[in-house]
């Protein structure tokens, strides 16, 4: 695990990290569409279509940056995924030439799993959960030497996925809320340490994968169950020890949405805006549709929408 004396991210973390890994990551675009599109009301809303970055999902920041940021890539990388990260890991190491080991839990989709194959990683499929991956791979980088690239408790992870609130607020300046996904929280924390106190910072996670509120309402990372339809990508038991001291002091509430939520939110993304996410990419969105998110009368809220790495879908 990683260590509580480790530095916690903050804005200038972001912007380092940025410098370094722009020349390898995209500038994914913003959409603007009205709320009454969707059979809401109030202003326009916001969508950051970050699941257009390298690898298809936003997880390839945080790769960039622990392996240009860090020392040891070269004796090989390894890293525990539901398969977002994963795809990320091998994606960053195949573009600066490294060998990646990856493990996931049974739970990772199909899908997932030959995105990972695609970049020319070594896989290894076993466990229930992101957990029992995550062991076995501390395994491998102990006896390996190799690079170990967690998911979102570490330094370098949220500090590169962070740069997506920097890119963010330079496309869409005056935005009130953003609404972002929760897994383990390496995304909203990285968000948290570049936007604490500018912009009001929702959570949104899945009634079966509730990480994030159990530990506010614990006041530390405790576990919490996990299951339904975006496991394989939300579906950390605890969040990061790193990211709670800033979700703590800067995400304003955490929301909880159905599973047959999120899957109205694919629905509707698809009809309105012919965007196809992988259910954890829709979740966001999903609380303003599903009412756990009401904004105020002319707030400006903005949608993260974080992955796409979801087998062929026909929504008719």
């Amino acid at each position: 695990m990683t260590s509580h004396a480790t530095p916690i991210p903050d804005r200038d973390a972001v912007q380092a990290a940025e410098a370094v890994i722009r020349p390898h990551i995209r500038r994914t675009p913003v959409i603007e569409a009205n709320a009454a599109d969707f059979g809401l009301d109030g202003a326009p809303l916001t969508f950051k279509l970050e699941f257009m970055q390298h690898s298809g999902s936003f997880k390839a920041r945080g790769a960039f940056a622990n392996m240009l940021m860090r020392e040891g890539a070269g004796r090989g990388v390894v890293a525990a995924s539901g398969g977002n990260h994963g795809a990320a890991v091998a994606y960053a190491a195949r573009q600066l030439g490294h060998k990646a080991h990856i493990y996931v839990p049974s739970i990772s989709s199909a899908a997932k799993i030959e995105r990972i194959k695609s970049y020319g990683a070594e896989i290894v499929v076993g466990g229930a959960a992101y957990a029992d991956a995550h062991a076995a791979s501390v395994e491998w980088a102990e006896a390996h030497g190799s690079l170990q690239v967690h998911a979102y408790d570490a330094f370098h992870t949220l500090a590169g996925q962070g740069t997506v609130a920097l890119e963010w607020r330079e496309q869409s300046p005056g935005l009130d809320t953003v609404l972002v996904a929760v897994g383990g929280g390496g995304l909203i924390g990285g968000i948290a340490a570049f936007l604490a106190g500018e912009v009001k910072i929702v959570g949104v996670e899945p009634e079966s994968c509730p990480a994030l509120s159990h530990a506010l309402a614990a006041g530390r990372p405790v576990d919490a169950p996990v299951g339904g339809v975006a496991a394989d990508s939300l579906g950390a038991r605890r969040v990061g020890a790193l990211m709670f001291p800033l979700a703590e002091r800067s995400v304003e509430r955490c929301v909880l949405v159905a599973d047959d939520a999120i899957v109205r939110a694919q629905q509707v993304l698809w009809d309105t805006l012919r965007v196809v996410t992988e259910p954890g990419g829709a979740a966001a969105f999903a609380a303003l549709l599903a009412g756990s998110y009401v904004p105020a009368p002319g707030e400006r809220v903005g949608v993260l929408l974080c992955g796409a790495n979801s087998g062929a879908v026909d929504f008719g």
